[in-house]
């Protein structure tokens, strides 16, 4: 039960009970009210302003979290690039160099992939940094660009390489007789005085002087072309390598190939023998590139070793006695 006020009455001189308005009442609910509601805003504010909301801590927590996993990518990133940029560098230095073949132009390696819209429309526009993201879509896109660039010259580099190992077992590369078997090599190549025909003759190989029946080696891949018996070179052997190369085998006492077959670099294809235009029993050999002879010479000299090499060189430039 509300307790009842008085308040003295001068006019009666009596206590009279005080008697409130409901406008009085209506004053001072609002008043309560009004002052209640600048206490709550002032305490709201307070907590805004010196405490962090939940749900918003839990937001600018995972925006850090983000912020630093986007620099680990960013730092992976580049290192992808940096392994990108060694593999394009050894590509087109060495790889392309040793292949005798172009580099891949720097427009090709370095063009662009789309333009900056490309990317804004990936980003929402509510995020606060959208260059962040922006710019790792440029990133990945360019990483990946340059490695399809790259995927595409190794394989031309394969393809390349391929050709190359065709063309390197093919070209003529080694000794067409064993150094075991080697009795003496006749390194007179060019005009020579024929010692049968006594006269001054084009002399457009080398001579090996072997036992008969010292097996002679095919000294590249090739086809054989021609296999046949002359009255000036005997029995005689013709291999087409390709790329332009053909050999010669002279004066072989047999050939155990056909024209049209396959040969391999190291097979036998003959054995030494005296056949046609000759004194004694020894190998006649021919190197041609586009059909005209070249000195065998630079051709089977690794086969040799320091000492070896020298000992030829030094007979090369001496005059020797040419056996066909």
């Amino acid at each position: 039960m509300a307790k009842i006020r008085y308040y003295y009455n001068t006019e009666t001189c009596k206590y009279e009970p005080i008697k409130v308005t409901k406008g009085a009442m209506f004053l001072n609910i609002l008043g309560f009210f009004t002052v209640s509601l600048i206490m709550a805003l002032g305490i709201i504010y307070a907590y805004r302003v010196n405490f962090t909301p939940l749900k918003e801590s839990v937001l600018l927590e995972a925006n850090t979290s983000l912020k630093l996993d986007y620099e680990v990518l960013n730092e992976k990133l580049k290192n992808a690039y940096s392994h990108v940029d060694e593999l394009q560098f050894k590509d087109d230095n060495i790889y392309r160099v040793i292949l005798d073949t172009e580099p891949i132009p720097a427009t090709i390696r370095e063009g662009g992939v789309g333009g900056h819209n490309k990317y804004e429309k990936l980003v929402e526009q509510e995020l606060e940094e959208p260059k962040l993201i922006i710019t790792a879509y440029q990133d990945v896109d360019n990483l990946k660009k340059k490695l399809y660039i790259q995927s595409k010259s190794y394989d031309q580099i394969s393809d390349l390489l391929s050709e190359k190992e065709r063309m390197w077992a093919s070209r003529p590369a080694i000794q067409p007789i064993n150094n075991k078997e080697l009795t003496r090599l006749h390194t007179t190549f060019g005009r020579r005085f024929h010692p049968i025909l006594k006269k001054w003759h084009e002399h457009e190989g080398l001579d090996f002087t072997a036992p008969t029946g010292t097996p002679v080696y095919a000294t590249g891949d090739g086809i054989v072309t021609a296999a046949y018996r002359s009255s000036s070179y005997g029995n005689v052997l013709f291999v087409n390598h390709g790329y332009g190369y053909q050999t010669r085998y002279a004066h072989l006492t047999q050939y155990i190939v056909s024209r049209g077959e396959s040969v391999k670099r190291g097979q036998v294809i003959g054995y030494v023998g005296s056949t046609g235009r000759s004194e004694a029993p020894h190998l006649h050999y021919e190197v041609l590139y586009n059909f005209k002879p070249i000195n065998p010479i630079n051709f089977f000299q690794r086969d040799l070793d320091n000492e070896e090499y020298e000992k030829l060189i030094e007979i090369s430039q001496q005059e020797t006695i040419p056996l066909d």
